[in-house]
C-alpha cells in the first residue's frame, strides 16, 4: 500500500441522462490520508460523489484522480459481496481474525437472503477491509447496524490505513472516525476540518457571516435603487428643461439659454450621474446573488385530524410470539399504547423486533387508512411505484407532499423531474404522504437510515411536535433520545426473546 494514496478530483461536471440540470459542475476537491465524511442533503450527490471516485460512473467533464485499489461498498446490500466466497475461505490468520472481529459465520454465503441487514453491511464491509483497498469508499456502514456491532465496525474501521470516505447518517460516527468532512450544497462544496460536530460549527458561522453580507448587499443595493429613481427623476426634468416646445416661437433668449446648456454639457450632467448609478447598481446586483444562503426550513408540517379520537390505539395481553428459528419465542408483558406515546424499540439484530412490530400491527385499535408504516427498505419496483403515485396526486395534495419534502431538506423539483431518487429522498417522500393521510400512527423501521444529517435534524424537530402516536424501531439512539417519550426494549436471551418496558422518558432511562 502506497505511504500516501491521493484521492482528487479537478472541475469534475456530472448529470445523469433522466436529469436536466447537472449534479455538479466544476467541482474540486482534494482528500487527504485517513477518514473523511461527505455529508450534505438528500439529492446532491454523496453516493454519485463517491462512484465516481470509485470508477463506477465517469464525469462529463474534469478528472477523477484515485490511486490504487479503490473499492464501493454501496448502501444496499441485495446481494453478496462478489469476493464474499474467497474471504470466507481464506485461512490467513489476518482473514480469520477479521470474520472473528466482525463476528461473519463460514455459512454467511449461503445464508445470505435470511441474513438481517445488519449481518449483511457488516459481511460486506468486512470482505472490502480485507482487500487492504488503498481507497475505500463505505455508504452508509452504520445502516441497520445494532450498538453492538457497530462498536465492533467502528473498532475495524479505525484499523484501516489509506483514504476513507463515508457518506453516513451517523453523527457519532462521523466524529469519532473522521478527520474532515466534505459539505455538499450545490453549487458549492466546502472541506471542513474535524468530524460532524466540528463541521456543522464551522457552517453555522460560515451561514451567519453569509447571512450578514447578504443583508449588507440588500441595504446598499436598496441605497442606490433609491439614489437611481432620485437621480433619474432629476435627468428627466433636466430633459424637460432641454425641449423647446413650450417657448414662444419669438423668445430667442430662452431658446439660447437651452442651447448654451446644451452646449456645455451642464443638463447633461444628471443623465451621465444616472448611467453611472446604474453601473453600480448593476454590480450591487451581482454581489448580492454571489450571497447565497441555503434555505432551512421550518418543520410544523402536520395538518389537523392527526389525532386518535380515542385514547387507545393499542392494547395487548402479555403473551408469547414463535421467533421461527429453534423453538425460540419473544415473550412480552402487556403493551398499552396510546395516542400520545412515541415509543422507541430496540434491541440487537435478530432479537424480534420486526416480529414484535408485526404482531401489534395486526391488533391496533384504529382504522388501518390512518396507519403509516415504512419500512427500513423499498425495493426498486416498489421505489418506481411509489413516484408514480405521487406524480398522479391532485393539485392540492401534491402541493402539501411536496411542502413536507421541502421542510425535510430536498427539493421538490428534483423529486418530481426524476425517475430514480436516492433512498433518502424516498423515505422522505413515503412520510409526506402519510403526513397527507392525516394518519392516527406512524410505524418507522430505522427512521434515520439512509437520511442526511440535515435532514435527521429537521426529522427530529418535525416529530417532536407529531400529534400522532409513533413507533420507532431504531439503533440510533441520539435521535430517540430527542423524539421517544417511552421504551420497550428487546432483549435477546437463551431460550429465546423478551420485552422489558420502561414507561419514563428516554433521557431520564437508567
Amino acid at each position: 500500500m502506497p505511504v500516501q494514496s491521493i484521492v482528487a478530483l479537478r472541475d469534475v461536471s456530472f448529470k445523469f441522462d433522466i436529469s436536466a440540470d447537472p449534479l455538479f459542475s466544476g467541482l474540486s476537491v482534494s482528500f487527504p490520508g485517513g477518514f473523511s465524511g461527505i455529508v450534505g442533503a438528500n439529492g446532491v450527490g454523496k453516493s454519485t460523489l463517491l462512484q465516481l471516485i470509485a470508477g463506477i460512473v465517469q464525469p462529463e467533464d474534469g478528472v477523477v484522480q484515485a490511486e490504487g485499489k479503490v473499492i464501493y461498498c454501496d448502501q444496499r446490500t441485495d446481494d453478496p459481496p462478489d469476493e464474499l466466497s474467497s474471504f470466507l475461505q481464506d485461512t490467513d490468520g489476518e482473514a480469520y481474525a477479521l470474520r472473528g472481529r466482525l463476528l461473519i459465520d463460514d455459512d454467511f454465503l449461503e445464508r445470505w437472503p435470511s441474513l438481517s441487514h445488519g449481518e449483511r453491511k457488516r459481511t460486506q464491509i468486512a470482505v472490502a477491509l480485507w482487500q487492504r483497498p488503498d481507497v475505500l469508499a463505505i455508504d452508509e456502514p452504520t445502516n441497520h447496524i445494532d450498538g453492538a456491532a457497530r462498536q465492533l465496525l467502528m473498532d475495524n474501521l479505525q484499523r484501516y490505513q489509506g483514504v476513507g470516505l463515508i457518506v453516513s447518517h451517523d453523527r457519532d460516527l462521523l466524529d469519532r472516525l473522521c478527520q474532515h468532512c466534505l459539505w455538499l450544497e450545490p453549487p458549492d462544496s466546502t472541506l471542513y476540518k474535524g468530524g460532524y460536530s466540528q463541521a456543522r460549527e464551522q457552517r453555522q458561522l460560515d451561514r451567519e457571516t453569509a447571512i450578514n453580507a447578504r443583508d449588507q448587499a440588500k441595504r446598499e443595493r436598496n441605497r442606490l435603487n433609491k439614489e437611481m429613481i432620485r437621480r433619474r427623476d432629476k435627468a428627466d426634468r433636466a430633459d424637460s428643461r432641454k425641449s423647446k416646445r413650450h417657448i414662444a416661437p419669438k423668445d430667442h433668449a430662452a431658446k439660447g439659454k437651452i442651447d448654451l446648456a446644451i452646449y456645455s454639457g451642464k443638463d447633461g450632467q444628471a443623465g451621465r450621474l444616472r448611467r453611472q448609478i446604474a453601473g453600480r447598481l448593476a454590480i450591487a446586483d451581482v454581489e448580492l446573488e454571489a450571497q447565497r444562503v441555503g434555505k432551512e426550513y421550518a418543520a410544523d408540517l402536520w395538518l389537523p385530524g392527526s389525532r386518535a379520537p380515542t385514547s387507545t390505539l393499542l392494547f395487548v395481553e402479555a403473551g408469547a410470539i414463535p421467533l421461527g428459528h429453534d423453538d425460540a419465542e419473544l415473550n412480552f408483558p402487556a403493551l398499552h399504547l396510546q395516542r400520545e406515546d412515541r415509543v422507541a424499540i430496540t434491541g440487537n439484530n435478530g432479537a424480534g423486533k420486526s416480529t414484535l412490530v408485526d404482531y401489534l400491527l395486526s391488533r391496533l385499535a384504529i382504522p388501518r387508512e390512518r396507519l403509516i408504516v415504512i419500512p427500513q427498505e423499498l425495493g426498486d419496483a416498489a421505489s418506481r411505484q411509489l413516484i408514480k403515485q405521487v406524480k398522479r396526486l391532485p393539485a392540492e395534495k401534491l402541493g402539501h407532499v411536496m411542502t413536507v419534502v421541502s421542510r425535510l431538506g430536498s427539493r421538490p423539483n428534483r423529486l418530481l423531474e426524476s425517475e430514480r431518487l436516492s433512498p433518502g429522498e424516498l423515505r422522505k417522500l413515503m412520510l409526506a404522504l402519510g403526513v397527507a393521510r392525516s394518519p392516527y400512527l406512524i410505524v418507522m423501521d430505522e427512521p434515520t437510515n439512509h437520511l442526511d444529517l440535515p435532514s435527521i435534524e429537521a426529522l427530529e424537530r418535525a416529530l417532536q411536535g407529531c400529534p400522532c402516536g409513533l413507533l420507532l424501531v431504531s439503533h440510533d439512539q441520539a435521535f430517540l433520545d430527542k423524539v421517544a417519550n417511552r421504551h420497550w426494549r428487546v432483549v435477546r436471551g437463551e431460550e429465546g426473546s423478551v420485552v422489558n418496558t420502561d414507561e419514563c422518558s428516554l433521557s431520564n432511562r437508567v
